[in-house]
């Protein structure tokens, strides 16, 4: 499996510097994360909104070694907000944010974590929107959905991610199908020991599925972030069975992947949200989407031996 080798390159230092100075890179990256300012994704903003789908933004980022990268990262955010309640779109664009960026794996990270998101979290409530907390490897979940719960104390709309390859993450959708929720359900994108995680492609699609009729017979939110067909058609079918009409779900797939499709669904009917990175910090989450998707590396590769 080339999974676990792409997500293992992308830890080494020596891999990044060799990826990010091929020619190519840009190019193929740029599919990817289309922007690195807010000023460079105001136009595509603009443009997937225009055409009738919600976003979430990412403000890429790894490897924050200390308070002040933390805090800048916390910058980066509210910068974003204040545009979008510029452009009028705050019921429109959500945030997601990834913990880790916030300082969650230095010294006293839960706390320096919980109070570098509170005023992002306090920021979007205030132009109509919400921030969903990204999941990250099982050793931070705990503290994820320990800031989780108390953000949702005063800010009820805010949203979690759980991943389906995670023994754990069955009861976590128990305890998080409640009403008031909001959960994006995702396959799981980092590299897991077997000892807490399914290692097969059909053992994760069978818990994606028991965990998906979970929420979706829950009274919360279920956001469902795949860009599988067989899961789509299958997560229709829940929300049927469910008694869900189309405002009470949504569906989430990555900028730059299966884009027909995203538009399939919004003329459907369906909420789309278009879950869209930019910063110039790409290389981390640029590796885990060519490891969650073997036509993604292809797709790299053969940009790679036509313009090398």
């Amino acid at each position: 499996m080339l999974g676990p080798v792409i997500l293992a390159a992308s830890r080494s230092d020596r891999m990044r510097r060799l990826i990010s100075a091929a020619p190519v890179t840009k190019q193929v990256v740029d599919r990817f994360i289309p922007g690195e300012t807010v000023a460079d994704i105001v136009p595509i903003i603009e443009e997937l909104t225009g055409r009738g789908l919600e976003l979430t933004m990412d403000v890429v980022g790894e490897d924050i070694t200390t308070p002040e990268q933390a805090a800048a990262a916390r910058d980066a955010y509210l910068a974003l907000v204040e545009r979008l309640k510029d452009l009028g779109l705050g019921e429109r664009v959500e945030m997601s944010v990834k913990l880790s960026m916030f300082g969650q794996a230095l010294r006293g990270g839960h706390e320096l974590a919980l109070a570098n998101v509170r005023p992002v979290v306090e920021a979007a409530a205030a132009i109509g929107t919400t921030v969903t907390l990204d999941a990250e490897d099982h050793t931070t979940l705990d503290s994820m959905f320990a800031i989780h719960e108390e953000l949702r104390k005063d800010f009820p709309q805010t949203g979690c991610v759980i991943q389906a390859y995670l023994f754990r993450t069955e009861a976590d959708a128990r305890r998080l199908a409640a009403a008031g929720s909001r959960v994006r359900l995702v396959k799981g994108a980092y590299k897991e020991p077997a000892e807490v995680a399914y290692q097969q492609k059909s053992e994760i699609d069978k818990a994606y599925v028991r965990i998906l009729r979970t929420l979706m017979e829950g009274e919360g939110y279920p956001m469902v972030g795949s860009h599988d067909p067989r899961l789509i058609s299958i997560a229709q079918e829940l929300a049927r069975r469910a008694g869900r009409k189309p405002d009470e779900y949504e569906f989430q797939m990555l900028y730059g992947i299966r884009s027909d499709e995203h538009l399939r669904l919004a003329a459907e009917g369906h909420r789309m949200r278009v879950y869209t990175a930019y910063g110039t910090d790409w290389y981390g989450y640029f590796m885990r989407r060519l490891a969650e998707k073997p036509a993604n590396l292809r797709f790299f590769v053969r940009s790679m031996i036509s313009k090398g």
